[in-house]
C-alpha cells in the first residue's frame, strides 16, 4: 500500500492520540520495523496483547497506522503499519486556543522524554557498540547566532541531508548491502535562548 510521505499532524484529536506513553512507543516501534503484529509489539513493550492491540486500533482511528499486508501463513495475524513515512507536528497548528498550545506541550514533553531515553539506553549499553559505533556515535553542541529565518532554513537543509542518507541507506539495504547496518537516531532541536 503507498504511503503518504509525511503525515502533519494539525487536530487535537490525532495529537492526543499520538501522544499517549505506550502508543508513541508503539508507533515508533512501527515505524522501524516498517511492519509487525500486535503480539510481536506486545513482546517489545512488555504488554498484554489485548492491551496493544487496543492502542493500535486507536492509532488507526486517527490515520496514524494502518493494517499491512501479511507477512506469514497465519491468517489470524493482523499486520500493522504506519500510514506515513512519518509525522511532522508544528507550534503553529495549536497557537489558536488554550487546550491546544497545552496538548501541543505535553506532547512535545512526552517526545522529549522518550527521545532522552532512547540516549540514555545507548550511553547504557555504549560498551556492547564496540569502538567503531561508539566513535561514530558522537554528540555535539553549538551555539549559534540566527535569526528565526536562518534557523528555519538551516532545519530545512539539515532535513533534506538526512533525508538523502536515509534513502543512499535504504538504496543500499534494499541492494543486499546488509552489513553492519543498524537503526540510528538523530535527535536535532533548533530553539532559541537568552543567557
Amino acid at each position: 500500500m503507498a504511503r503518504e510521505e509525511n503525515r502533519r499532524i494539525t487536530d487535537i484529536g490525532t495529537l492526543k492520540a499520538l501522544a499517549h506513553p505506550l502508543r508513541l512507543r508503539l508507533y515508533r516501534l512501527l515505524f522501524v520495523a516498517e511492519a509487525a503484529t500486535a503480539s510481536q509489539l506486545a513482546e517489545q513493550v512488555d504488554e498484554a496483547v489485548s492491551l496493544v492491540s487496543y492502542h493500535l486500533r486507536k492509532l488507526a482511528e486517527h490515520g496514524l497506522v494502518e493494517e499491512a499486508e501479511a507477512r506469514s501463513a497465519d491468517a489470524r495475524e493482523r499486520w500493522w503499519q504506519p500510514s506515513s513515512e512519518g509525522v511532522s507536528i508544528r507550534d503553529e497548528d495549536f497557537r489558536d486556543a488554550p487546550e491546544k498550545v497545552a496538548a501541543h506541550l505535553a506532547a512535545s514533553r512526552l517526545f522529549l522524554d522518550q527521545r532522552v531515553e532512547m540516549y540514555r539506553r545507548y550511553l547504557d549499553e555504549r560498551a556492547h557498540w564496540g569502538p567503531e559505533w561508539n566513535a561514530a556515535a558522537r554528540d555535539s553542541e553549538s551555539v549559534l547566532r540566527l535569526t528565526a529565518g536562518e534557523l528555519t532554513a538551516l532545519q530545512q537543509d539539515l532535513t533534506d541531508l538526512l533525508k538523502r542518507y536515509d534513502e543512499q541507506g535504504r538504496a543500499r539495504e534494499t541492494a543486499g548491502d546488509t552489513e553492519g547496518r543498524e537503526h540510528v537516531a538523530l535527535h536535532l532541536y533548533g530553539f532559541p535562548f537568552r543567557v
